[in-house]
């Protein structure tokens, strides 16, 4: 019985270090994954001409860096499982007397997960971070190079809209030199007829006949023009 429990043990040891290697091989991969994606970025950053250089790298990174974080994951899900089966052996009835000597050896190997577990999640939120930030970047550079590349027409509509401006404003004051001109000549007209009036009684009289039979008309048509809408609208009301 004590060497089948044993041989248990040994087996639930040599199970945990094998993982434990693997693991740290994956960590150390995954560390190396994290340096050359900042690293490629940096140097991505300081090409002028990022904007031609294929995605290819950075699609391939992303991809590695996810299916290496399931297998860790993975890794140590199994870890904790075996080191879950070693708490379990040193409590069996039976293996009382190696108590001490088992317990020192399963706290060894869960000091190992701990450190692997907070490597592991240190090392992923620094790619996270990175990724995240380059992202941001990439997109302020583009929105930099889309500000650059429309300036140019940006400038064009600009130049447009302060030619029409001008225009517009050239033709008003023309206009309003006119008007002012006109309205000088009115009451230059005007004010030679007062004179003519002012000498001439008869024609200041035929003048003032003038202006009644103007006002005798333009009552009679408005008048007309009243009577004719409103028997247009009893008409359409009807």
């Amino acid at each position: 019985m004590a060497g089948g429990s044993s041989n248990y043990w040994e087996d639930l040891r040599k199970q945990a270090r094998q993982l434990e290697n693997e693991l740290d091989l994956k960590l150390v991969s995954f560390s190396k994954l994290c340096t050359s994606y900042s690293s490629s970025r940096d140097g991505r950053r300081g090409d002028s001409n990022s904007d031609t250089t294929p995605l290819l790298n950075n699609s391939t990174q992303d991809r590695m860096f996810e299916t290496m974080s399931v297998e860790i994951e993975q890794l140590l899900a199994k870890l904790t499982g075996v080191n879950d089966k070693m708490a379990e052996y040193t409590s069996t009835p039976g293996v009382t007397s190696l108590n001490a000597a088992l317990m020192h050896t399963l706290q060894r190997h869960r000091d190992i997960l701990q450190d692997y577990t907070h490597e592991f999640h240190k090392t992923k939120a620094n790619f996270l971070a990175i990724r995240e930030r380059e992202d941001l970047l990439g997109s302020v550079r583009k929105d930099i190079e889309t500000y650059k590349s429309g300036s140019g027409v940006n400038n064009r509509r600009t130049e447009l809209f302060l030619k029409e401006h001008d225009h517009l404003r050239n033709i008003a004051m023309a206009t309003k030199e006119n008007m002012t001109s006109q309205r000088g000549l009115l009451k230059s007209i005007h004010s030679r007829v007062n004179t003519l009036a002012n000498r001439f009684p008869a024609i200041n009289n035929l003048i003032q006949r003038i202006n009644l039979r103007k006002r005798r008309d333009s009552l009679i048509l408005g008048g007309v023009i009243g009577v004719c809408t409103i028997l247009l609208l009893l008409y359409a009301f009807h």
